[in-house]
């Protein structure tokens, strides 16, 4: 018997109906895998700023350095928190930057510590106003080779002031005074040195207890600061001493009149190359007299 054509559709499409009904119904596939976070590698930390931190050696006294021990300079052509160095400059004088407020170490006076801004929008830090640097080819911790670098470049001392000699980075503590020696060799007979050995000079343009002496001049040949009394030595005469106010507010110890001297060529005590430059810088006897 022929089923018709219209019975075997039917049953085709109830066959059907059957089959999705007793399927059973799909379930999703557990998983194991751990939950992802986006990386927050391009969110900026926020966190203390860079530290600065003293350093010292024999030949500079105690200077400014960051956290590893690198030797931070200032650059005398800069104007006070403005940098000049930009460039092929600062690519052999990195600045010192930071991304929050400078930090001071033990020795550091935080009240000098401050910032400014370069023209890349980058922050620079900056101590008494100036702004400090790197030397490239300073290339571990207490390297000084930047020093004294084209008369322009020097480390800078916990006071904030340029360094310019050994005996320049001796300033008295507040509270003490210089001391003033007699030292002695077979050129020169016997004339004033400091505690330590360094000659000292008067500067024949000066006037009786007032410098002349400011600038260029005062790199090359640093003043003898004091921040109390100046103390004799033996052989000295205490009447002989005195102090004269420089325009920069320090105290200049002057002896017989005369402000009182180190050259920044003299490296060690002993040393007398200032003796005669430009016919004007002579060293000076316990007497109070230039000796020529």
């Amino acid at each position: 018997m022929k089923t018709s054509p219209l019975i075997l559709s039917t049953l085709i499409a109830l066959s059907l109906i059957a089959t999705a009904c007793g399927a059973p119904a799909a379930t999703a596939a557990p998983t194991n895998a751990p939950a992802t976070t986006v990386p927050s590698a391009q969110v900026p930390v926020t966190g203390p700023g860079t530290t600065v931190a003293i350093g010292k050696s024999d030949a500079l006294g105690s200077f400014l350095v960051d956290d590893k021990g690198m030797t931070l300079y200032l650059f005398t052509k800069d104007t006070p928190h403005t940098s000049t160095c930009y460039d092929k400059c600062a690519t052999n004088w990195p600045p010192l930057l930071t991304t929050g407020d400078p930090v001071g170490g033990d020795g550091v006076d935080a009240s000098i510590l401050s910032t400014t801004q370069r023209t890349d929008g980058t922050t620079q830090v900056t101590y008494n106003g100036w702004p400090l640097y790197y030397y490239a080819k300073d290339t571990k911790a207490g390297d000084t080779a930047g020093q004294n670098v084209g008369d322009v470049w020097f480390v800078i001392s916990p006071a904030g002031e340029q360094v310019t000699s050994a005996a320049a980075t001796e300033a008295p503590v507040a509270g003490g005074s210089a001391s003033v020696a007699v030292g002695k060799t077979d050129a020169l007979s016997s004339f004033l040195v400091d505690d330590k050995g360094m000659t000292l000079y008067p500067f024949t343009k000066d006037t009786p207890n007032t410098t002349t002496c400011y600038d260029k001049c005062a790199t090359n040949w640093p003043p003898l600061l004091t921040t109390g009394d100046p103390v004799a030595g033996e052989g000295l005469d205490a009447s002989l001493f005195g102090t004269t106010q420089r325009t920069d507010g320090t105290t200049q110890v002057t002896y017989n009149g005369w402000p009182l001297y180190y050259y920044a060529k003299d490296s060690k005590a002993g040393d007398t190359t200032g003796q005669g430059v430009g016919d004007v810088w002579y060293v000076i006897s316990p007497t109070g007299e230039q000796i020529k």
